[in-house]
């Protein structure tokens, strides 16, 4: 293992988790101070979120793949455990853990910003709709980061998956959090974009089917990789800097 090249994939994974936090929370402070149509607010805090992830995949990518996320870290690991592609186990571990930690300070981050207190979210996120909500958003991802590197489509890596998450935002019940990490730093802020610890377990738990639905789809409809497409351990954008 290179201790060298895995330290800069986890701080690239580490700050790219941060700043995809700081952008969501951020501009949900800033929409709900701005303006008090619920609308306006949820535009806003989506249009911002789309287009600050595809500038972090664009950016943090050739470093690290730009995960950012749990579950695509943890599909990754599986999906290539065959073949022997995928993230190792170490690094998976690593990974999730920076990812978990970048979120949390993302948040902090934000507060900060906006000169908000760093506090438990009071915000409920509660029902069976909002759920099954989540599950959609979360299997829609993986379904979409796994064709796009198993079809050869990195290139427009960036833009798709940040236009699936703004779009999400809207067609789900749920706002289409979609990654356990930002789930977990959203729990540190009491704005707009928070979300109480009480439903945190619930939105992992469907996160956690989600991504298992849209693991066994993209087996079933990607069965291969593409010729010369990138491994798995590229699943978002195939890594050029070593």
């Amino acid at each position: 293992m290179d201790h060298t090249h895995l330290m800069r994939r986890a701080v690239a994974e580490a700050l790219g988790t941060g700043l995809l936090v700081a952008v969501v929370v951020g501009s949900g402070i800033a929409a709900s101070r701005l303006s008090r149509d619920a609308g306006i607010q949820l535009l806003a805090n989506s249009s911002a979120t789309a287009f600050g992830l595809t500038v972090l995949i664009l950016l943090f990518g050739p470093l690290s793949g730009a995960h950012f996320n749990p579950m695509v870290s943890l599909v990754d690991a599986v999906l290539g455990r065959r073949t022997r592609s995928g993230l190792p186990a170490m690094e998976t571990i690593v990974y999730v853990m920076v990812q978990t930690v970048g979120a949390i300070g993302g948040a902090v981050l934000a507060n900060l910003m906006f000169d908000a207190p760093t506090a438990w979210s009071t915000t409920e996120r509660v029902g069976a709709g909002v759920l099954l909500g989540e599950v959609v958003a979360t299997a829609g991802l993986i379904l979409l980061v796994v064709g796009l590197a198993r079809t050869g489509a990195g290139l427009i890596a960036a833009p798709a998956i940040g236009a699936y998450i703004g779009a999400a935002y809207w067609f789900t019940s749920s706002t289409s959090f979609a990654n356990p990490a930002v789930t977990v730093g959203r729990m540190f802020t009491d704005t707009f974009a928070g979300i109480a610890p009480s439903s945190a377990l619930a939105f992992l738990a469907a996160q956690l089917v989600g991504a298992a639905l849209g693991a066994a789809l993209a087996a079933l409809l990607f069965p291969r990789a593409r010729a010369g497409a990138p491994t798995a351990d590229d699943v978002v954008v195939p890594q050029t800097i070593s």
